[in-house]
């Protein structure tokens, strides 16, 4: 494997883990408000 090869290798990583650590830490910071839900089904379900 060359160079080029494994710094992309490693910048494509660093995006995808680094963008889901981003998202679980914006996720445990914001929280879904559960009082904006629907609390009965759509009827066309």
């Amino acid at each position: 494997m060359n160079g080029t090869a494994l710094t992309l290798m490693i910048i494509s990583m660093v995006m995808l883990w680094g963008g889901l650590a981003w998202s679980i830490v914006n996720l445990i910071r914001h929280p879904e408000d559960e009082g904006h839900l629907p609390e009965e089904h759509a009827p066309e379900l």
